[in-house]
């Protein structure tokens, strides 16, 4: 499920903390707002397969 809120691209270079938006833009600066939600799994997870295991047999 993507997110609706949103962090400006560059606020690491142009501010002192993150600034959120629901805006395609920031309202500060201009930059790009990018989708401040996680990616829900990383495909190099060395340990996904293992976990999911464990979960399907707690299931059970």
């Amino acid at each position: 499920m993507k997110s609706d809120i949103r962090v400006c691209s560059a606020w690491e270079s142009n501010h002192e903390r993150p600034v959120y938006t629901l805006a395609e833009t920031c309202p500060e600066c201009g930059a790009d707002a990018e989708n401040s939600a996680p990616a829900p799994f990383d495909p190099t997870d060395r340990y996904g397969e293992y976990r999911r295991a464990i979960k399907r047999r707690n299931r059970q």
